[in-house]
């Protein structure tokens, strides 16, 4: 017997489910695509996935008496990972728990891709002669003549069809190819084929329409990885795979539907039909892509931490689950070892570093950091745990760049400002505004450079008033910053900083920082040598440069002018290689020329870290 559902309807959206008693409140979200931040993976430490039940409330749990406090849940807040549904419930999301318009880097240094010589699918207008007494030659090897450049290869479905669509056309028409492979056959001289080029992001997707012949920008699209409600980065997502018996498919499932509906929105956009599209190419790190293969991750979590496959990736869409057309190509990029993935390689080729006269460095500060220094001819990359800081997981105040979230932070005329995204009542702060925090702190010696935050009868004289008032205790008696009081915020708490959120800034900048300083010792070069530093990621294009040098996440003794944010490199390699076969062949070889430094086994790796946890 089937237990009867029962309802749960989300405020402010409206939105209502239909769930089986006993199922966490998260999971009730899912249901109507409400996107709850989730760092911890469900376990009820981070605190971020914050809701009021207004109506049904159960009796708050043990880790929620941990993390909420009397008062609020006396009036109804629990954490939506923590409490389960038993009757019918009327719930309110809070800004702070539910996706919002984020701010998610589109941007890149060009729009539009010259036209290819040797496109990954073209097309050749034919004609041949019919059938005839004493010329029964088959239709394929008639199709293959006319064509030229050898046997064709043509699937069992569409040699089915064969026959029949080449006497309606009158034997002539366009056969659109990938190499020797025919996909289709269309009756017009120039038939429309069009690409998809994606950037799988940890935190965010991006995708772009793309016309094959051309190398048109036609559309672009972007939203955030529905996969984040299983957790935000992506050892949490390898720990859930390797916890739930259906993770695995979950996991594949939530992304390549959330990508379907963001081909759908690119096609309505640019009036273009999915059956139009030929080719998609897909670019993001190591975990990303063999999640969205259906590959096992489980190996990515313990060490060595070994990918499933080191070159590029092809098949049909349809076997990834693509909603293309039927004999569409699928391309993912090729990685490079352990988390450096497909998307450095795709910034690799965007940014063409390994061609830049003199040392260079690729930056990419994203939910994970990458870096990838080219000196002498040589490549060497690392990754480093840097993101959930830096998108506002583990932060008691931290959110997302969507609506009011405090993005920028300075000290004008003794007086603190914030801008706030969306010009909203703020209801967090971003990664962005945590670096901004931080380094005003640092300049006021506020904030040491051991990252300790002063007590008051520590700060320094000619310290602006605004930010002494500033400095408070929460009631444990631990000092606090204060961005924004409870009467300026959107939901009555107050915005502060704590001792343990800058500890969390530290480990973040410290693990970029460290990953530069041993790519340096290792190529023998100083930091000051840098003829560009280029800075790419979803995040790494929102933050002011000056603040983030301050802080030591980008490489320290740089002018200016050698820093340059190259916005979403990732998307614009993706584009590339959706568009050339020869961006395809120089995407192979950057990525097997390219040395991969595993920081773990790096001797000096704890000394080094330890240093570079000290603000500089």
């Amino acid at each position: 017997m089937r237990d009867p559902e029962v309802l749960v309807r989300f405020r402010p959206s409206g939105r209502e489910a239909y769930v089986l008693p006993g199922v966490r409140l998260i999971e009730a979200a899912a249901e109507v695509d409400l996107i709850v931040p989730s760092p911890c993976g469900g376990e009820g430490t981070c605190g971020k996935c914050r809701m009021r039940v207004v109506a049904g409330a159960a009796a708050p749990t043990s880790m929620e008496k941990d993390r909420l406090a009397a008062d609020e849940l006396a009036a109804g807040w629990r954490l939506a990972c923590q409490t389960s549904v038993h009757g019918p419930m009327e719930v309110e999301v809070p800004t702070t728990s539910r996706s919002g318009e984020h701010q998610i880097l589109v941007r890149t240094e060009s729009s539009n891709v010259a036209a290819s010589d040797d496109p990954p699918v073209r097309t050749q207008r034919f004609e041949v002669a019919p059938p005839r007494r004493g010329d029964d030659a088959p239709d394929s090897l008639r199709l293959e003549q006319a064509l030229g450049g050898g046997p064709l290869e043509i699937d069992l479905p569409l040699l089915r069809e064969l026959p029949d669509r080449l006497r309606a056309a009158a034997y002539r028409g366009t056969a659109v190819l990938t190499g020797r492979r025919l996909l289709d056959l269309e009756p017009d001289e120039t038939p429309e084929v069009f690409a998809i080029a994606l950037d799988l992001g940890t935190t965010t997707l991006v995708g772009e329409l793309l016309n094959q012949r051309t190398g048109e920008s036609l559309a672009i699209e972007a939203r955030l990885n529905p996969q984040t409600r299983y957790g935000d980065d992506v050892l949490s997502r390898i720990l859930y795979a390797r916890q739930e018996d259906d993770g695995p498919k979950r996991l594949q499932q939530a992304v390549v539907e959330a990508v379907n509906d963001m081909i759908g929105a690119l096609c309505r956009k640019a009036d273009v039909l999915r059956r139009c599209i030929y080719n998609v190419t897909l670019a993001g790190n190591t975990t990303m892509q063999q999640l969205f293969c259906g590959v096992d991750v489980r190996p990515l979590g313990q060490l060595p931490f070994a990918p499933a496959a080191a070159r590029a990736t092809c098949c049909l869409a349809v076997e990834l689950g693509l909603d293309v057309h039927p004999r569409a190509i699928a391309y993912v990029m090729p990685v490079i070892g352990g988390f450096v993935g497909g998307d450095t390689v795709a910034g690799l080729l965007a940014t063409e570093l390994a061609d830049v006269d003199g040392p260079a460095m690729l930056v990419d500060i994203g939910t994970n950091g990458e870096i990838v220094l080219h000196t002498d001819g040589q490549l060497w990359a690392t990754s480093t745990a840097a993101g959930p800081a830096l998108e506002g997981a583990r932060i008691s105040c931290g959110m997302r760049g969507c609506a009011g979230a405090v993005e920028k932070v300075a000290t004008v005329d003794g007086q603190l400002r914030i801008g706030v995204i969306g010009d909203a009542p703020p209801a967090g702060v971003c990664g962005s505004g945590l670096i901004d925090a931080a380094a005003e702190l640092l300049r006021y010696g506020i904030l040491s450079p051991q990252g300790q935050l002063l007590a008051a009868d520590q700060l320094p004289c000619d310290a602006p008033v605004d930010l002494m008032r500033r400095l408070q205790v929460d009631r444990q008696g631990k000092p606090i910053f204060v961005l924004a009081e409870a009467s300026e915020s959107a939901e009555g708490r107050a915005i502060a900083l704590t001792q343990r959120d800058f500890r969390e800034l530290q480990l973040a900048a410290g693990a970029m920082r460290a990953g530069a300083i041993l790519l340096l010792h290792r190529a023998g070069i100083r930091s000051e040598q840098l003829r560009e530093v280029l800075v790419a990621g979803g995040f790494g294009n929102f933050i002011r440069r000056s603040n983030a040098e301050r802080i030591g996440l980008l490489p320290p003794q740089l002018e200016h002018r050698r820093i340059r944010f190259v916005g979403n490199a990732s998307l614009a390699g993706a584009r590339r290689t959706a568009m050339s076969q020869q961006a395809r062949q120089t995407a192979e070889q950057l990525a097997r020329r390219t040395e991969h430094i595993d920081l773990s086994t790096e001797p000096n790796f704890q000394e080094v870290f330890a240093d570079a946890m000290i603000f500089p």
